[in-house]
C-alpha cells in the first residue's frame, strides 16, 4: 500500500507536465477538482457515507483542501510550465525534511543529532541538483513556486495532522476537491484564457490518471495508510519519492538524468531516512 502511494505521488508530476503543456494549469486543475469532487462525493454517498463531520474535521478539511489542492497543486501545476517534472518532484519529496525542520523550530520537537544531520543532508542534496539546473529566468520562478507549494503542504501537515481521519473518509476526500475547485476557479477565470485545446490520447490519458489516480485514489490511500500504521511510519515511504520522481519522468517524458541528479537524490533520500529514524527513536518505535 505504501509503495503504491509513493508511485502515485511521484507519477503525478510527470502527468501534470503533460497536461500543462497543452492546457492552462489552473483551468486544468479546476476541471480536475470539479470532476474528482463529483465522483468522490457520489461514491461516498453510494457507500453510505454522509456529510456529517465534526467542526474540527470541517475546519481541517477546508484548510487541507486550500493548502494541498489550492496552493500546493496550483503552484506546482503553474511551475511545470517552466521546469521539468523531475525537478518539481525532487523539491516536493523533501516534505518530511521540511516538516521535521519546522517542527523543531516552532513546536520545539526534539529530533536529535540524527534528525539535524538528515535535515542538513536533505537541503544539501537539493542544492547539488539545482547547481546544474539554475537559471535566472522563468525557471527560477518555477523553482520558487515549487518551494511555496511544498511549504503549503508542510504547513497543512503540521496544523491538520489527524483532524481529517473519520469514518467518512471518501466523503472528506471529495469535499477537499470541491474546496480546491472553488480556490482555483476565480484565478483561472481572471488570469487564463482558454484557447482551443489540441486533444490527444496522451493528454486524455494523463488527465484521466490525474483524476482517478493521485486525485481520488492516491489521497484516499494516504489517509488510509496513516489511519492503519500511523503518520510516522506512513511518512517513511516518502524516501522512495526522489527515485520514483526522476524515474517516471525519464520514462514518460524522456527527461535526462544527470550524474548530479543521482548524487543529489541519494543525499536527499539519506536525509529523509535519517529524519524518519530520529522520529522513530523519539516515539520509541
Amino acid at each position: 500500500m505504501g509503495v503504491l502511494f509513493a508511485f502515485m505521488w511521484s507519477s503525478a508530476f510527470s502527468t501534470a507536465r503533460i497536461i500543462v503543456l497543452e492546457v492552462p494549469p489552473l483551468t486544468a486543475l479546476t476541471l480536475r477538482f470539479a470532476i474528482s469532487g463529483f465522483l468522490g462525493i457520489g461514491a461516498a454517498l453510494l457507500m453510505g457515507q454522509s456529510f456529517k463531520l465534526s467542526p474540527r474535521q470541517w475546519m481541517g478539511m477546508i484548510l487541507f483542501g486550500i493548502c494541498q489542492n489550492g496552493i500546493y497543486l496550483g503552484a506546482n501545476f503553474v511551475s511545470m510550465q517552466w521546469i521539468e517534472a523531475s525537478l518539481a518532484a525532487i523539491i516536493a519529496s523533501t516534505l518530511p525534511i521540511q516538516v521535521a525542520f519546522l517542527s523543531a523550530i516552532f513546536f520545539r520537537e526534539n529530533i536529535g543529532w540524527v534528525g539535524i544531520a538528515g535535515i542538513v543532508s536533505g537541503f544539501i542534496g537539493v542544492l547539488v541538483i539545482m547547481s546544474t539546473r539554475w537559471s535566472f529566468g522563468f525557471e527560477l520562478v518555477g523553482i520558487i513556486l515549487c518551494v511555496i507549494a511544498s511549504l503549503a503542504l508542510c504547513i497543512a501537515t503540521l496544523t491538520v495532522k489527524q483532524a481529517l481521519l473519520s469514518n467518512n473518509l471518501l466523503m472528506v476526500v471529495g469535499l477537499q476537491m470541491v474546496v480546491g475547485f472553488v480556490f482555483t476557479l476565480i484565478p483561472a477565470l481572471l488570469f487564463e484564457s482558454l484557447e482551443p485545446i489540441k486533444f490527444s490520447w496522451e493528454l486524455l490519458g494523463a488527465f484521466t490518471y490525474q483524476i482517478i489516480g493521485p486525485g481520488l485514489f492516491g489521497t484516499w490511500l494516504w489517509f488510509k495508510l496513516v489511519n492503519r500504521i500511523g503518520p510516522t511510519k506512513a511518512s517513511s515511504f516518502h524516501f522512495l519519492n526522489p527515485f520514483l520522481g526522476i524515474a517516471v519522468a525519464a520514462v514518460l517524458l524522456s527527461e535526462a538524468i544527470t550524474f548530479f541528479d543521482i548524487i543529489g537524490v541519494i543525499i536527499i533520500t539519506t536525509g529523509i531516512i535519517a529524519v524518519q529514524l530520529s522520529k522513530n527513536q523519539a516515539q520509541g518505535v
